[in-house]
């Protein structure tokens, strides 16, 4: 497992919470990514002070919501990021594969790799967002267009209905991509399962979901009590 989303939006995820799952995933060797209620400058500010290794912001509708994302996820000169990393540098050890002694980073260290490291995703699942897309693609400091295929499907009047993609909708991620693409950034996509994620991978999105919680949770006991009839 690469990463795994801690979902603010619509998760029922508190605070102090977000905290403690960030802190289980990065000591796991599993980057946490905080997806934010919204691009609010606060909410961003306390998920990467939690030491989150990314954040995803939903519903973005305009190109300075995108500058307004990548100020606030920036220390100076290139944003108005706060600085204070005493939580941010427990989540970001090195440790030899044989064993060892733990380094952990310096404040100093954080703040030197911060800007360049940290995965800022905005999600493009409106009418809006999909329209300024190319613009959106080309704002410094975003790294990934994140396809929420869903909302944007309802947003564009094409629904994905029985597990199935209208074309237009289809279209309408494929122009992400190549925005992205042209803007040399990369792509992701929300999936539910692990075949869709793959088939998105081979397109050449890179960022996929593959399972939420409530679903593989609900998979696996189903599974049990099926094989118990």
């Amino acid at each position: 497992m690469d990463w795994l989303l801690v979902d603010l939006e619509h998760g029922n995820i508190s605070d102090d919470s977000m905290h403690e799952i960030v802190a289980a995933a990065a000591s796991c060797g599993v980057s946490p990514i905080v997806r934010v209620v919204e691009g609010r400058h606060w909410m961003i500010k306390r998920a990467l002070d939690s030491g989150a290794h990314g954040i995803l912001v939903p519903a973005l509708e305009t190109v300075q919501d995108a500058k307004d994302v990548a100020q606030a996820s920036k220390f100076p000169p290139l944003g108005t990021r706060g600085f204070e990393p005493l939580l941010a540098v427990e989540k970001f050890v090195e440790q030899h594969p044989h064993g060892g002694g733990v380094k952990e980073l310096t404040g100093r260290e954080y703040l030197g790799q911060a800007n360049n490291s940290l995965v800022i995703a905005v999600q493009i699942e409106t009418k809006s967002a999909l329209e300024n897309v190319n613009e959106i693609a080309r704002v410094p400091g975003i790294d990934v267009l994140f396809v929420g295929p869903f909302d944007l499907g309802i947003s564009i009047g094409h629904p994905i209905t029985g597990g199935k993609m209208d074309q237009e909708l289809v279209e309408a991620i494929e122009s992400v991509q190549e925005a992205a693409r042209a803007a040399g950034v990369a792509t992701g996509i929300y999936c539910d399962c692990g075949e869709d994620a793959k088939e998105w991978a081979g397109k050449g999105f890179l960022m996929n979901s593959v399972v939420t919680d409530m679903i593989a949770l609900r998979q696996v006991v189903s599974q049990k009590f099926k094989s118990a009839e």
